[in-house]
This record gives C-alpha cells, structure tokens and sequence, in this order.
C-alpha cells in the first residue's frame, strides 16, 4: 500500500483542523455545556449535573417533544404522497422539459425563505388569496381560519422542504433502468404490479434520502411554527430559542440540543442500515 505523500497530507490537514475547530469543537461544547447550572442570571457554573436531562422528562417539555414528533411525521407524509410522484414523473420528461422543472423547482431558493413565509401570509390571511378565490367559487360563504393554525404550520412546512424530497426521488427515478420494467410488462405484470414490485423498489434509495431531509428539519424549523403559526405551535426548536433567549438557561437548551441531534443521529443510522448495499440486494432492490 503506497504512503501518502507530504505534499497530500499538509493538503488534507486544513480540512481537519476546519472539522475540529467549527464542528467537533462545537459539538463537544454543546454536549459539556448540557450538564453545567444555569446561573440566576446570565452565564453558567460548570458544577455537573444532570438535571437538564431529567427536566425533559417533564410533561410540559415532553408535550412538546411529541408535538414536534407529530409535525414532522404529518408533513413528510404529505411530503411523500406529493413529491414522489412528481419526482417521479419529472424523471419521465424530455430534457428540455425536465431543465425547466428543475429551474422551476430551484428558482424559490434564490429567494431568502422567510420572504416566502411572509408571502404565505397574505395567501392564508381572512382576506387573502384563498379565501377570496374560494369565495368567488361560492366554495365557502364565510372566509376561513388558517392562518396561525396547525395547518398553516403544515403547510409552510411543506412548502420549504417539498424540493428535497422531489430531487431526492428524482434523482433515484432518474438512473432508473426503464427497460425492467418494459420486462415485467412482457413477463405479464401489469402496470400497478410492475410499478410496485420493480419501479417502487429502485427508487426506494431516493424516497428515504427525501424522507431523512425532510423528516429532521421538520423538528426544528421553529421559524416556520413563529410566522405561519403564531406561537400556537410550539416546536423543539423554539423551546430551544426560548431558553437561550428569555429564559437564560443555557445549558437546558443545550439539553434540548443534544437530545434532537441523537435522534437526529439515530435516523441517519437507519436510513443507512436500509439503504445498505446488502440490504438491499437482499429485498431484491438491485
């Protein structure tokens, strides 16, 4: 096995000491951070404790642990059931037509995310979009609540994180070999058997590379529950700014952290255990 040369080593050794000064560094801070006291006013004393992890485990922060849960699951469902397809077909297109979906899909980046949620609000508002072209439909008699509600929340939810789940599933559809499943037509499948036996289980790799980048930032777009829901949904996230903010209490906030980073952690390490190569050659995915 041949030696790294100098020159390749003084090369590699900036991004080392980037990795552990501006992310391991941090992350171990945070982590030490977690079991230091909370001063009566601002600043910490480095007395170990764990009673930042034991804090959690009240019903209150615990409510607020299974809210956040519930948001996430319920927007990257619906994120699936509307992404999947359209990534799906959008692999299907001509280039020409699959360049312009994809400027289409890319052009809302160019635009700072929290002008869009504002632009949110004056859809969903009483006397908004919505409400007035449902209106002029004779649709609804009264304009509807949405805004500041469970479902706006959803909704902005969806709105930011939809493109990480086409493009995920675009790109597993795009290397798709479609003549499979021109073999499973001839062999006699029919077209819900084939997609489900041939098409579904190749581009399964895209589905949960979507579903890890839109399942782990639904936890804690706290800026999203602020604007779209008025501080009726209460996010770990905003738990979070809340106790770095007003409550001063550094170090449950760190708590907080470290417990949605191992969660965190934990779905990454499943998605790579179902994504496996010998996983899935095993469920014939290959």
């Amino acid at each position: 096995m041949r030696k790294p040369k100098n020159g390749g080593v003084w090369m590699i050794l900036p991004l080392y000491l980037f990795t552990i000064a501006f992310v391991a560094g941090p992350l171990i801070y945070v982590v030490a951070l977690s079991f230091a006291t909370a001063n009566e006013g601002y600043g910490v004393t480095w007395s170990l404790t764990t009673a930042n992890y034991t804090r959690i485990l009240e019903p209150v922060y615990m409510k607020t642990f299974v809210q956040s849960f519930q948001l996430a699951l319920t927007s990257t469902v619906l994120n699936c059931l509307i992404g999947y397809p359209f990534g799906y077909y959008m692999a299907r297109l001509p280039d020409k037509q699959k360049k312009r979906a994809m400027i289409a899909i890319m052009l809302p980046f160019w635009v700072n995310s929290l002008i869009r949620l504002y632009g949110w609000i004056i859809i969903l508002q009483k006397k908004g979009m919505l409400n007035h072209v449902l209106q002029s439909l004779h649709l609804i008699d009264k304009p509807l609540k949405i805004l500041y509600s469970y479902p706006a929340v959803v909704i902005g939810m969806i709105y930011v994180l939809l493109p990480f789940m086409v493009l995920s599933v675009y790109s597993s559809a795009e290397k798709l070999d479609w003549s499979l499943i021109e073999a499973a037509r001839d062999l006699g499948a029919s077209g819900t058997k084939a997609f489900w036996t041939v098409t579904f289980r190749l581009t399964m790799p895209g589905l949960l590379s979507g579903i890890i980048l839109t399942f782990i930032p639904s936890m804690g777009l706290f800026f999203i529950a602020d604007i779209l829901g008025g501080n009726k949904i209460v996010l770990v996230g905003s738990l979070i700014q809340e106790q770095m903010t007003r409550g001063s209490n550094w170090p449950f906030a760190a708590a907080l952290a470290v417990i949605l980073l191992v969660m965190t952690t934990l779905m990454i390490a499943l998605y790579r255990k179902l994504t496996n190569a010998k996983k899935l050659e095993g469920m014939g995915w290959e």
